[in-house]
């Protein structure tokens, strides 16, 4: 797991360490399950490509204001209504924080059946709890239990469904955001001021919370992510 960007593969006194951390984790764990012919849908920069032993990656992504593109690694963009490919093209699909950002997501995901494979498998994650993000493109939060209808109405079934996180982390998380969001861009020009920021209100914190999470009690009714592993009926 060495090749991934920091920004996704991060280290404690990163303010988003507890999420990325969670994602970075459990991706690695499903990859394996992901071969022959990928289709990255919403890839962006494509941080996580090199868990994935595929004989061809394909990246899809869409032009929104809210998520410049600039230097990321898009195969193809999609016009939000048909993907440019034949029926049943791909073996498997990867969908990695994209679902929160698609209003019409029964339509994209008629759209990305058409062209899975029949028994092909999706790897889908999302936010549970996050701030709002790529704004004004943030549309929703999911739970299990919507995403069991969504997936079983759009003709796939869900094989393993895992949480990221749980009620300590996530606070923990919460909080690091807050202050990241609240006082970085005002103190990131002063050396001294910035790393006095990011062990006082970065490190410190995910210290604490990680010792806190392994002493308490292990409560999932608050987490971050959704991580579903589907496949196509």
């Amino acid at each position: 797991m060495s090749d991934i960007n920091k920004e996704f593969s991060p280290s404690l006194i990163y303010p988003t360490y507890f999420i990325r951390h969670g994602l970075k984790q459990a991706i690695y764990k499903f990859s394996s399950q992901m071969t022959g012919r990928l289709l990255d849908f919403g890839c962006g920069s494509k941080p996580y490509k090199s868990f994935f032993k595929v004989d061809e990656y394909v990246g899809v992504d869409f032009q929104n204001e809210g998520h410049p593109h600039d230097n990321e690694q898009i195969d193809f963009f999609y016009d939000g209504k048909a993907l440019p490919f034949p029926n049943e093209y791909f073996d498997c699909v990867l969908c990695s924080e994209v679902f929160e950002h698609i209003f019409n997501l029964e339509e994209v995901l008629k759209e990305i059946n058409r062209v899975l494979k029949k028994d092909g498998k999706i790897l889908i994650t999302c936010p549970f709890v996050w701030n709002e993000h790529e704004i004004p493109f943030d549309y929703a939060r999911y739970t299990l239990f919507a995403l069991k209808d969504i997936l079983e109405r759009n003709n796939f079934c869900i094989v393993e469904f895992e949480k990221s996180g749980n009620f300590v982390t996530t606070l923990t998380q919460l909080w690091v955001l807050y202050f990241s969001i609240l006082l970085q861009d005002r103190w990131r020009k002063i050396i001294i001021l910035r790393w006095f920021y990011k062990i006082t209100f970065v490190l410190f914190p995910n210290v604490i919370g990680l010792f806190l999470n392994i002493i308490l009690p292990n409560n999932k009714t608050l987490y971050l992510n959704n991580i579903v592993l589907a496949k196509k009926k």
